[in-house]
């Protein structure tokens, strides 16, 4: 199984070419190539003699990195699609801290049009109403659960109640 890592484990060594997206896309490129070199278990054009699974390319792909931007990445495969990177996550456009900031916006009153405007000048495209709809459901139904908790286990000194 290959290491784990996540932006937030690279962000110290992606912060000195921050300046250049590209740069930044290229080193998560790298590493992701490396990452499918320690799963191969060889180097590329090394050949085993047992059958063994080789590399197949890569695909294109951007991601959306918090304080920088989208960044292009090529993301590798191999020839038996059994390879999945641990360093951006599978169908996830945006990082999780992104996520959590548009969530935050849209609970504290932004509305989604705002929010495409304000995706559009820091991150570089607009974020649609549906994508601001799901990355705020989890806030909410983590707050409605905190909501409707069960009080009758826990010791009270004091409830207060509101009632009209």
């Amino acid at each position: 199984m290959p290491p784990v890592y996540s932006v937030r484990l690279l962000w110290p060594y992606l912060c000195p070419i921050i300046a250049d997206g590209l740069q930044v896309g290229g080193y998560l490129s790298e590493i992701m190539r490396l990452e499918l070199t320690r799963f191969l278990g060889r180097k590329p054009y090394e050949r085993v003699k047992e059958e063994a699974n080789h590399r197949n390319g890569s695909y294109p792909r951007n991601f959306t990195l918090k304080g920088i931007g989208e960044v292009p990445v090529k993301v590798p495969r191999d020839r038996k699609g059994k390879y999945q990177t641990q360093v951006i996550p599978r169908s996830k456009q945006y990082e999780d801290e992104l996520r959590q900031d548009i969530a935050v916006m849209f609970l504290s009153g932004v509305s989604t049009r705002s929010l495409a405007m304000i995706s559009h000048r820091l991150i570089g495209h607009k974020i649609s109403s549906g994508e601001v709809s799901r990355c705020s459901q989890k806030l909410i139904n983590a707050i409605e659960s905190w909501r409707n908790r069960s009080l009758s286990l826990m010791r009270l000194k004091y409830l207060l109640e509101d009632t009209p």
